[in-house]
């Protein structure tokens, strides 16, 4: 990826332990060029990030936050990625209901042999939030208590203003 004269953005990266954490170490041993904007955060599934770590990462000044794990049916943990995949797409789906663009959100699958794909999906994430730029400062409205609200989203309950949220 060609140097960039912007400076960098605050993009947080959860990946799993057994997949994409060795996908992203492969990329690195194959010495392909990634771009230097992620800070990554090992996790050992997928399945274990919680919606509220990445709703709090970007209230707190994160740009993007990108999820990576195994592919389906892959798991160490056998359905670790099935339910994050549950969680993460009603996440996606609350984002806007809080004012934060859920472009900036992105989740994946990644192997530890996929090197190559990893450099093309830290790439493209880190691409796109360049182009959206830094984030807004969050500003939340006084009267809506954030983090009970994404509590309730995490547990699958929705919002009281707009129901509840189907995965």
């Amino acid at each position: 990826m060609p140097a960039q004269d912007v400076r960098e953005l605050r993009i947080v990266g959860f990946l799993c332990n057994w997949c994409s954490y060795g996908g992203a170490d492969t990329a690195g041993v194959g010495r392909f060029t990634q771009p230097t904007d992620l800070r990554i955060i090992r996790v050992p599934c997928s399945g274990r990030i919680d919606p509220l770590f990445i709703v709090r990462a970007l209230m707190n000044g994160a740009d993007g936050v990108l999820v990576s794990g195994c592919h389906p049916r892959d798991c160490h943990y056998a359905e670790g990625n099935f339910y994050a995949r549950r969680r993460l797409e009603m996440l996606k789906r609350f984002l806007p209901i809080t004012g934060i663009d859920e472009r900036r959100f992105e989740y994946t699958w990644v192997s530890a042999s996929e090197g190559q794909r990893w450099q093309h999906v830290v790439t493209e994430f880190t691409r796109r939030i360049h182009e959206l730029g830094p984030a807004p400062s969050f500003n939340p409205k006084s009267d809506v208590d954030w983090n009970a609200l994404a509590v309730k989203a995490s547990q699958g309950q929705g919002c009281p203003c707009h129901g509840s949220i189907q995965a």
